[in-house]
């Protein structure tokens, strides 16, 4: 472990504040690092992308309490330092930061190497997706059923968002994800690959269960409020719609689970 044994304790020091700053996209782009808080999501990074891990900030109890993960800093050589309760949540925008918040470098790799390890089975395509809960949402749900990888077009939510960071709870660094492509490409990139596009969308007239799965295909997920846009439908070899007793709809994260369950059941 690359340690300071400097007690950082200054809320106001320019260290503090250029962490804090990682919660603005334009920070993130300039400096090429982005924030990781808590634990279970410090753990992840350490474990399975530990070459990208900068620095880690820990306040005194989290140090005691998770020495696997002050460990795990020492053998991927990481700068620690320890800090105050009060510089911690100087650092970030949550209330209960859990004592941790590291910095990292971006873990997203290009288009072509995230659709080389589909293999036989599915990716997941963002094209307009805004909100982190969602976006987080569903790169967790992608993780837990398997996807290849998840495709993040130029027009979504940035990945680095805090929120999305958090949400994936450490999904984030288990599986290739590429960012910044136009949704065109992405789906060309995806026929290329020989991927089936299906668009899950509520207008499609193929319902769900009635859809081979068995093949390698991307599911293409649109917006919150207004779904998928009539072109990119027009890219997709399918729409399919989930069949739904009551409820109007599902909102985004919920659809995307119920389609990449369906995919990992398929592929059992």
């Amino acid at each position: 472990m690359t340690a300071d044994s400097s007690l950082l304790s200054n809320p106001r020091s320019d260290r503090v504040r250029s962490v804090r700053s990682l919660g603005r996209r334009a920070v993130r782009a300039r400096t090429g690092r982005f924030a990781v808080e808590g634990p279970q999501a410090v753990r992840e990074l350490l474990s399975y992308a530990g070459h990208a891990a900068r620095d880690l900030y820990l306040t005194a109890s989290a140090t005691e309490r998770h020495t696997d993960i002050v460990e795990l800093a020492g053998a991927a050589q990481v700068a620690v330092r320890l800090c105050t309760d009060e510089v911690l949540a100087a650092m970030t925008d949550t209330p209960h930061p859990q004592g941790m918040i590291a910095v990292a470098e971006p873990v997203d790799v290009p288009l072509a190497d995230a659709l080389a390890s589909v293999g036989n089975g599915f990716v997941v395509v963002l094209t307009n997706v805004r909100d982190p809960g969602n976006a987080g949402t569903v790169l967790r749900a992608a993780d837990a059923f398997g996807a290849a990888a998840v495709l993040v077009s130029d027009a979504s939510v940035d990945i680095y968002n805090p929120k999305v960071v958090r949400s994936t709870v450490g999904s984030l660094f288990h599986l290739p994800i590429s960012v910044g492509t136009p949704v065109p490409e992405v789906l060309a990139a995806c026929r290329a690959a020989g991927l089936r596009v299906l668009a899950a969308d509520g207008s499609g007239q193929t319902s769900l269960p009635d859809v081979d799965l068995s093949v390698p295909h991307a599911w293409v997920m649109g917006n919150e409020a207004w779904g998928l846009e009539a072109e990119v439908r027009d890219l997709c070899d399918d729409v399919v719609s989930i069949p739904i007793v009551r409820a109007e709809s599902l909102n985004l994260a919920m659809a995307a689970t119920v389609c990449l369950h369906a995919s990992s059941s398929a592929a059992r």
